[in-house]
């Protein structure tokens, strides 16, 4: 089983998931980087998605919890580097367009 994902911040504005968001993972996860993204302001942050090692469809609400809570804050999130697998895993449930959109404001 992999570790729990984590949010990082890289000092730029931009984020960076490392680890795996599942059923197990997926409230500590939401909670973790709910926290850290609200100290983004009401700045659109890129969360990279390019560390996320294992996940299912939990990821999914996760990310769309993330963008909720960052439009409720007056921000928006713009996910880059989604796995293969990730961006399939979109498509099939019809939310690629939504989620891995170029922008969310």
């Amino acid at each position: 089983m992999s570790s729990p994902a984590v949010l990082r911040a890289d000092g730029s504005g931009r984020f960076r998931v490392d680890g795996a968001i599942t059923i197990e993972s997926a409230p500590v996860v939401l909670a973790s980087g709910s926290a850290l993204l609200a100290t983004a302001g009401n700045a659109t942050v890129e969360v990279d998605l390019a560390g996320l090692t294992d996940f299912d469809s939990a990821a999914i609400g996760v990310l769309f919890e993330w963008q909720r809570r960052s439009a409720d804050g007056g921000a928006g999130i713009r996910y880059s580097n989604p796995p293969p697998k990730l961006a399939t895993l979109a498509a099939l449930y019809g939310v690629d367009a939504l989620l891995l959109a170029p922008a969310h404001v």
